[in-house]
């Protein structure tokens, strides 16, 4: 989804409008915004990526943009083909900003990994369409040169380009942080136990605190009440009885600009969500990161986002101590040669961009049309709403369900009805060989006696 489309909470969820996490919209949110100029026209393919749409892309538009995450893992490997595929088929120039490994917190590059063929497939493909490659972080780094693929050839490291969302310059305020501090809180629950520990304490040490989830069937738990996300836990809100739903203490948010105005008004983010803090950092809040993976990690270090190692915090590290001990400024300092670094990134690939002329650009396209458009608010919990919301909500959900499912079922039963010609057409084919055979068989006998 592009940042001007107001799409509520059902038809992302039927639609996987968020790619199955609302932080994908902060790098996408970013990207809009130093590409599109006066000029250029952004269209999104709402991840419908099919190479057999080549000729059409070919025909209408002068480059095909990329923007990714940690699209370097097992899982996204049928993905990774998919695009590989259509990349091949296209005749304009393809731009992959911003990419990275997903790997263990020490990953063992030298072992390689199961997806390196499929890697390799893809850089090469994109690099017969651009002259160079965006990478996250130095992990992917080393990884993509240890698959042989140059550093400052045919990669370099532009960090995550949520980070330049509103160019050259970060101004993170200094805040008051008090117990009585409105506080975002980010979690994981793929954290290590003792990150998901420190965060509950976190909560309670501040209980006018915000919890604010990313993942899509966390979206549907705040939107209609269940099911939950997990039996239970001691140490992250998984059902509407956990007290963080009760007391309405929960906001999805279903585009940047609200979670961006949001952020804005709390004194402080942290939590183990790399866009959650990182959407902070831009808008201005202090913020505490806890990497738990290669391609937090990376990040953390190549933009200096103020962080705390999950190895360092033990059952008596308390968030009010670290508070006091960070340095929220950290992010300010390298932001400028970063971003410089970026926009000669974008300048080699020959990508027009609001920063050409001038690093402060009177006129921003994306930001001129956002302030004509009203936005949708984040949604609250059932417990936060009126009876007749949630009645209303239900009753707009469910039948869009049934309605999915019943499509979902008769696109199935098609698929098996020609699978079943197909082996039958097979079964076929085989009877006949096998005829033949048995022929040719028996006249070679016929011929020996």
């Amino acid at each position: 989804m592009t940042p001007f489309e107001k799409f509520d909470a059902p038809h992302i969820m039927m639609n996987n409008s968020i790619g199955g996490n609302v932080g994908n919209l902060v790098y996408q949110y970013s990207v809009y915004r130093t590409l599109m100029t006066e000029n250029t026209t952004i269209t999104p393919d709402y991840y419908d990526y099919d190479p057999k749409y080549a000729d059409e892309i070919n025909e209408k538009y002068d480059a095909y943009v990329i923007p990714l995450a940690d699209a370097f893992r097992e899982e996204f490997v049928p993905s990774l083909r998919k695009y590989t595929k259509l990349i091949k088929k296209l005749k304009i120039p393809v731009f992959v900003i911003g990419v990275g490994l997903r790997a263990p917190f020490e990953p063992k590059l030298n072992e390689g990994f199961s997806f390196d063929e499929d890697v390799k497939e893809f850089v090469k493909a994109v690099l017969e369409k651009s002259s160079i490659i965006g990478l996250r972080g130095e992990i992917t780094s080393k990884y993509l040169t240890r698959l042989g693929f140059r550093e400052g050839i045919d990669h370099t490291v532009i960090g995550c380009p949520s980070m330049y969302a509103f160019g050259r310059e970060l101004n993170i305020r200094e805040t008051n942080i008090t117990k009585d501090s409105i506080v975002s809180v980010n979690s994981s629950r793929l954290s290590p136990k003792n990150v998901l520990d420190f965060i509950t304490r976190g909560m309670e040490e501040y209980p006018n605190h915000y919890f604010i989830p990313q993942w899509m069937k966390e979206m549907k738990l705040v939107y209609a009440g269940a099911p939950a996300i997990a039996p239970s836990s001691s140490n992250y809100p998984v059902k509407m009885s956990d007290p963080t739903y009760m007391n309405d203490r929960v906001r999805y948010f279903l585009n940047v600009p609200t979670w961006l105005d949001f952020l804005r008004t709390a004194d402080l983010s942290f939590g183990a969500r790399l866009h959650g803090n990182i959407t902070a950092t831009i808008a201005g809040t202090p913020s505490i990161l806890i990497p738990k993976d290669a391609r937090m990690r990376e990040l953390a270090e190549y933009h200096q986002l103020t962080h705390v190692m999950a190895h360092d915090i033990t059952d008596q590290t308390r968030l009010s101590d670290l508070v006091e001990t960070v340095d929220f400024q950290a992010p300010t300092k390298r932001q400028g040669k970063n971003f410089d670094h970026f926009i000669d990134f974008l300048n080699k690939n020959d990508i027009d961009h609001i920063y050409k002329n001038t690093l402060t650009p009177s006129i921003v396209p994306m930001d001129e049309k956002l302030s004509k458009i009203e936005l949708l608010e984040p949604i609250k919990t059932i417990s936060g709403i009126s009876l007749a919301e949630a009645v209303e909500r239900w009753e707009t959900l469910y039948p869009l369900e049934e309605e999915k499912a019943a499509k979902s079922q008769k696109e199935l039963k098609n698929k098996l009805a020609e699978k079943d010609k197909l082996i039958k057409k097979y079964k076929g084919t085989l009877n006949r060989k096998s005829v033949r055979m048995a022929l040719k068989t028996a006249d070679l006998f016929s011929t020996s006696k």
